[in-house]
């Protein structure tokens, strides 16, 4: 593994070593996950983080098949549409021996099934001679692993390693061992099935001989933490299991089918890739941020997951909002960034971590998790009437507010700020936390204790929100000051935060309270949260659809002409799926749909050039090219929660769908299908106990509604707000 040591600025940055040369494919299944390339192989070519992990430790680092040792010949390639399987296609090459022709190329046809369940990586190798004569031809499966905590694997260095002991061959298994540094045994087994004719501690072989047409199967199984005595489920009975738990999650689940093919590809796909990372915790299911770096909990991505597919999966908001209160801290901890009452950052399970060579155990060191936890919480009962699950939070949702609040005292502004405690930790705790993604104009970084635009924002919506729910419990004075807090907040904010020199919201002030007058996509969460004044929404509008955000790819995260612009960068100029729903989300909460309907239509074409038409993490920010698709960020995860929730998010923002559950009603307002769309049907639509499907169509301007099912006799209306025009 070739390290990097990043700049002093960017400890945690994930460096790009080089570009891969077999595309990358994905499985999981809870916390464990594998990403292999197009052969199914791990380790065999230059590129992206191979390997089987677990709880942020690779389990093994190569697995290569070789023919003869030769390398095998890629047919086909393909993951199942519900992630749930990987199927390889290989042929041999031309096999020569002493310059004679032993074996013609696409003789032996060997197909690779792999799935992950549990702490497993299974694998089922068909072989099948198709020639019309007897053949004899070797197998061999060279193996290894480093056990590389997550943060080795993304570049990191550590002066230190612990002990790997001797790998031990037995029979069909081969095990391989190591000796934490933080006093745990880690373990890999391998099981062969049949016997191979030679095992060793890194490579089986297999000396196979197939009469024409001849079929034979070999099964190979990976068990993270796997010890002698322990063997794993056969391949067939882990299918079954895996199949059985996917066919239980997928039940009663929301269906949706539009006139696009290809968008309905791409919602297909979201779909499968949110219950591929929504993992079982002891807490309640809860949807991991991202493939390969973030496949843990994470608060903010969590939380801003939950929201986009509050209305057609109210149920994972719920396992959110009860992991992060079991997580919430209770005491000081500035080692963590820990404070009572604030909500999770990251959490991680990895040697490293364990150590505290990362500070990310548990970690707290993000400014926004805490008041987006409240605005969950808040937007959950709004979607569900759900009063106990809100009463049994309440502790959890006081102590948050107790945090908000007390922190935005110690500004003399009123506004939640954020600075590290812990030096080794992020200096920005937003959602653009690199080290350069707050600046001035002049290029200079902030400095201080920063006040940034969307976190005012989110505590903004987020007492809006938790005050419904605090009156609903009985709490009607709270509600008051909470309602109270947030207009007196909106007058603070407008005076503080807006520039008339660059017509937009200033994406923060720094610690001397000099706001930082660049143009970002950061006053688009202002109209998320709802914080904007009406007239100046507008504009915040006109300028994120102008040519210097707008690259007809989405709305990048930095205006062209910024001093520290860069379409490549990560948070300066780059375009972020999920920033872009929350803000055609806010677009249409200020009745401006015509520019949400624009941000999804980039957004969804974005997506129709993407492998297996998956939204990544983010992409490059450079401008539309006819005929030509977006440019691809380098190490962005793929899968990545939220990128996947983009796509609902913008679709329930474009047809103002709203549910009332204390009127047992459903309302559309201002429905709009984008131009892309002439027809969306939504199946199992539920509110309470209920279900509902029904039908939208567009015709030009219009939109109608057609009720298909509606069993419990929900109220469904639709209503029209004056807005003005976008």
């Amino acid at each position: 593994m070739r390290s990097i040591t990043p700049p002093q600025e960017t400890p945690f940055y994930i460096p790009a070593v080089g570009s891969t040369s077999r595309p990358r494919r994905t499985l999981k299944a809870n916390d464990t996950f594998a990403v292999v390339d197009s052969h199914g192989d791990i380790g065999a070519s230059s590129g992206d983080p191979d390997g089987i992990f677990n709880n942020d430790t690779r389990y093994l680092s190569r697995l290569e098949l070789t023919i003869n040792d030769l390398e095998p010949l890629l047919l086909g390639s393909n993951v199942r549409d519900d992630n749930t399987m990987l199927t390889v296609d290989l042929t041999n090459p031309d096999v020569y021996v002493r310059d004679r022709l032993v074996l013609p190329k696409d003789t032996v046809h060997i197909v690779r099934t792999s799935f992950v369940w549990q702490e497993n990586f299974y694998t089922r190798f068909s072989i099948r001679n198709h020639g019309i004569q007897r053949i004899t031809l070797s197998l061999s499966f060279a193996f290894s692993n480093d056990f590389a905590d997550i943060f080795e694997v993304r570049g990191m260095r550590r002066a230190k390693r612990g002990r790997q002991r001797a790998a031990i061959a037995e029979g069909n298994d081969v095990y391989l061992f190591y000796e934490g540094l933080d006093g745990i045994e880690r373990s890999t087994s391998l099981r062969f099935d049949p016997q191979p004719d030679q095992i060793g501690a890194s490579q089986a072989q297999y000396s196979l001989t197939l009469a024409p047409h001849e079929r034979r199967s070999i099964f190979l199984s990976v068990k993270c933490n796997g010890k002698p005595g322990d063997p794993p489920a056969h391949f067939f009975k882990g299918m079954a299991l895996a199949s059985r738990a996917f066919r239980k999650d997928r039940s009663e689940a929301i269906a949706i089918g539009t006139s696009s093919d290809v968008f309905n590809q791409i919602l297909a796909r979201s779909l499968s890739d949110l219950r591929m990372l929504t993992t079982e915790t002891v807490n309640g299911n809860y949807p991991y941020a991202g493939i390969p770096w973030y496949s843990t909990t994470f608060g903010r991505d969590g939380i801003i997951t939950a929201l986009q597919m509050l209305w057609c999966m109210p149920r994972l908001a719920r396992g959110v909002l009860a992991r992060l209160a079991a997580l919430q801290a209770k005491t000081v901890d500035p080692l963590n960034d820990a404070e009572p009452g604030k909500i999770l950052h990251e959490m991680r399970n990895g040697e490293m971590a364990r150590l505290r060579e990362v500070p990310f155990g548990l970690y707290y060191g993000s400014v926004d998790a805490t008041p987006l936890f409240v605005l969950l919480a808040g937007e959950y009962f709004g979607r569900t009437g759900d009063a106990q699950t809100i009463r049994t939070l309440w502790p959890n949702i006081e102590a948050a507010l107790a945090w908000i609040d007390g922190h935005s005292a110690l500004d003399g502004d009123g506004f939640l700020r954020h600075s590290r405690d812990n030096k080794e930790g992020l200096a920005n705790q937003g959602w653009k936390d690199s080290f350069d993604s707050v600046f001035h104009a002049d290029g200079r970084l902030a400095e201080g204790s920063i006040a940034l635009a969307e976190v005012q924002a989110y505590v903004y919506a987020a007492k809006r929100s938790i005050a419904k729910a605090a009156r609903h419990l009985g709490f009607s004075e709270l509600a008051a000051q909470l309602e109270s807090d947030a207009e007196e907040l909106f007058l603070r904010f407008e005076k503080a935060f807006w520039c008339e020199d660059i017509g937009t919201y200033v994406i923060a002030l720094d610690g001397d309270g000099e706001p930082c007058k660049v143009r970002t996509s950061n006053a688009g969460h202002v109209l998320f949260g709802g914080l904007a004044a009406p007239d100046r929404a507008k504009r915040v509008v006109d300028g994120l659809m102008s040519p210097r955000f707008f690259s007809g790819w989405g709305i990048r995260t930095v205006a062209a002409g910024e001093s520290r612009y860069n379409p490549m960068s990560y948070h300066n100029g780059s375009i972020w799926p999920h920033d872009n729903s929350l803000i055609a989300v806010g677009m249409a909460r200020y009745g401006l749909k015509t520019a949400a309907c624009d941000v999804f239509e980039a957004i969804s074409g974005a997506a129709s050039y993407m492998d297996f038409r998956r939204l990544p993490e983010l992409f490059c920010g450079f401008r539309r090219q006819k005929s030509q698709g977006p440019t691809l960020y380098p190490v962005a995860c793929s899968p990545q929660a939220w990128a996947s929730g983009a796509p609902f998010a913008m679709l329930q923002a474009c047809i103002g769908l709203e549910f009332q559950p204390e009127l047992n009603r459903i309302r559309l307002t201002d429905p709009m299908l984008p131009p892309f769309l002439d027809m969306l049907i939504l199946r199992n639509i539920e509110l309470g106990e209920a279900m509902i499907d029904f039908a939208l169509y567009r015709y030009g301007e219009n939109v109608s509604l057609q009720i298909l099912r509606n069993p419990s006799g929900l109220e469904v209306s639709v209503s029209h707000l004056q807005a003005p025009n976008s």
